[in-house]
């Protein structure tokens, strides 16, 4: 039986608008967000209860964007100016992001953990004329590398003594921005280091806003929702699947700034949260603190309530009738999920068990798949037809092919349409490795397709992915040793951290220099342990090395005397667990 989309109409009501918002295919998303603001201008839009309590409606959002961008235009900012974001979850973030775009601009939103000469580097790449960012971080920013002093910053906090907050910024007068069109682009987000030279993609705003909606062919969303975003919203899954999809449907978000979970239960059961988007990490935190709590209560109640999950999940599977959350409130109340109608996991594999149990309970728990580089849905599992072991099925407009199977059909993962990147930024030869001629992009991941669901079997050739669902490509913290002369060889690789939960922590074979070996007979582990927290301080703390493994010969290196990197995980893998 062919596949159908569960909303097939999910965006015919733009066919309304096209010809008076918007002409092309896809509106930008300044149309996007115009149009909603049409629909339903007295909603809630962005809500944020930490520190202080905010709430705005569209139109009030709209008229911050609108005085904003317009102090942009009166101060200089033209058609393709590029301006970075960054700073922890708020609505001032969000507003910011908005401003750029309505003038004419290209945003480009920085991971605030970075350290401020990573920052400045990836800025001065980018060429980045302007920053909005958190008030810490705003004096130290433009004053490592000395090649931002010219930088015009804002601060997205109130408590800046120096600088203007987002909200005050004000310009007399009425400028015009020369509008982008949808095929030009929105945004430039770096997916990897700052060594070499920086990977920065280029999505459009046709990527953007066309992945936003043919998404929701698979999902349904109302204006009714309340989406969270706790995840960073410079990363693409938060950035399109929470912010993007919010303002598209004239639904309400939610922001969150710390990931700690007593905090984000706080505020799931204020805001009354029905669109729940987080990375494995906390679901199986959440999941596991619930069900010891249930073990707690004796093996009789635990036993009981396992069995009655079953068939909850039996019948929702089978019928599609859901008595989880009926049965299960009592449950649901203590993760503050009361009010979720779905919880969508991304950024990371997922347990199939997580996967159920959460569906058992009465949730419509989905995961999907993508890239950054595809803005980044291509996959996600419907709700009415969800499948545990596959990262979803492939959103219309998104064409898959695999490369080079094997017997079992396993093979690369390509893909092609509107959701797909224009390339990676003054990166010619990067963009070319990944993406042909005639569209397809090679996603680096492994897996196979059945009846349109995809299932992943593999990753990416050397990218780690850690608990918190973060890629960490092994070179960039491999550079990080170079003028560590006591290190001969270093090859860094993921570890087996949790098997059941599929999470990796992050390894560091090293072999010493002769030197070092000779000056520290009986001491080597402990100063190279040294070694290796010195180079801890400087990387963000997903990437901190947890694992330090002394090899006693030196490792297998190829011609042009690179670590063959499989070669030396093959010869370590008792001690990866793998």
């Amino acid at each position: 039986m062919a596949f159908k989309y569960p909303n097939p109409d999910a965006y015919a009501f733009l066919d309304e608008y096209r010809g008076k918002v918007f002409s092309g295919k896809w509106p930008t998303v300044v149309e996007m967000f115009e149009i909603s603001c049409m629909r339903y201008p007295d909603r809630p839009c962005f809500r944020a209860f930490h520190p202080t309590e905010i709430s705005l409606t569209y139109s009030q959002v709209r008229d911050l964007v609108l005085q904003i961008s317009n102090y942009l235009l009166a101060t200089g900012v033209k058609k393709g100016d590029k301006i970075a974001v960054s700073g922890k979850n708020s609505p001032q973030w969000a507003v910011a992001y908005l401003a750029v775009l309505y003038a004419g601009a290209i945003v480009v939103p920085l991971d605030i953990t970075y350290n401020d000469t990573d920052m400045e580097t990836l800025m001065a790449f980018g060429g980045v004329s302007r920053l909005f960012i958190d008030s810490d971080r705003i004096e130290n920013i433009g004053t490592k590398t000395g090649r931002l002093s010219l930088v015009e910053k804002y601060s997205l906090e109130e408590n800046s003594k120096s600088y203007s907050y987002v909200f005050d910024l004000k310009a007399e007068g009425s400028c015009r921005a020369e509008k982008a069109g949808e095929d030009e682009v929105a945004a430039i987000l770096f997916t990897s280091g700052t060594t070499g030279v920086p990977k920065g993609v280029q999505l459009t705003h046709a990527n953007l806003v066309s992945d936003c909606y043919q998404a929701q062919c698979l999902m349904k969303l109302y204006p009714e929702d309340v989406f969270y975003a706790i995840l960073p919203l410079h990363h693409a899954y938060t950035m399109l699947a929470v912010f993007f999809e919010t303002i598209s449907v004239g639904a309400s978000c939610v922001f969150g700034k710390r990931l700690v979970v007593p905090q984000v239960l706080k505020e799931l059961k204020l805001g009354k949260v029905t669109m729940f988007l987080a990375v494995p990490l906390l679901f199986n935190k959440l999941l596991s603190a619930l069900m010891n709590g249930v073990r707690k209560k004796g093996i009789i109640v635990y036993g009981l309530i396992r069995a009655m999950m079953g068939l909850s999940g039996f019948l929702k599977k089978a019928f599609h009738i859901n008595v989880g959350k009926k049965w299960f409130g009592f449950l649901l109340r203590q993760l503050s999920l009361e009010n979720a109608r779905i919880c969508i996991c991304g950024g990371g594999p997922l347990p199939p068990s997580t996967f159920k149990m959460f569906n058992e309970l009465g949730i419509d728990f989905v995961q999907g798949y993508g890239l950054t580089e595809t803005s980044p849905i291509t996959h996600l599992n419907p709700v009415e037809a969800y499948n545990e072991a596959s990262v979803g099925h492939f959103i219309p407009g998104v064409e898959v092919k695999i490369v080079n199977p094997d017997s079992d059909g396993n093979g690369v993962i390509h893909v092609r349409g509107s959701v797909v990147m224009k390339g990676y930024y003054n990166n010619e030869e990067a963009t070319k490795e990944v993406l042909s001629e005639d569209g397809w992009l090679n996603t680096g991941d492994v897996g196979y397709e059945k009846d349109g669901y995809l299932f992943l079997t593999g990753r990416a050739k050397n990218v780690i992915v850690t608990e918190g669902g973060k890629n960490v490509f092994p070179e960039e913290i491999e550079d990080h040793f170079q003028l560590h002369y006591d290190v001969d060889q270093i090859c860094v690789c993921g570890y087996v951290l949790n098997a059941k939960e599929k999470s990796e922590g992050i390894a560091a074979i090293i072999y010493p220099s002769a030197d070092c070996r000779k000056a520290h007979p009986s001491d080597l582990e402990e100063h190279i342990n040294s070694i290796v927290e010195t180079v801890n301080r400087e990387l963000q703390s997903y990437k901190k090395i947890t694992k330090v493994i002394i090899a006693p010969d030196p490792l297998v290196m190829t011609s042009t005397k690179k670590v063959k990197r499989f070669e030396v995980e093959k010869i370590f893998a008792k001690e990866l667990g793998k």
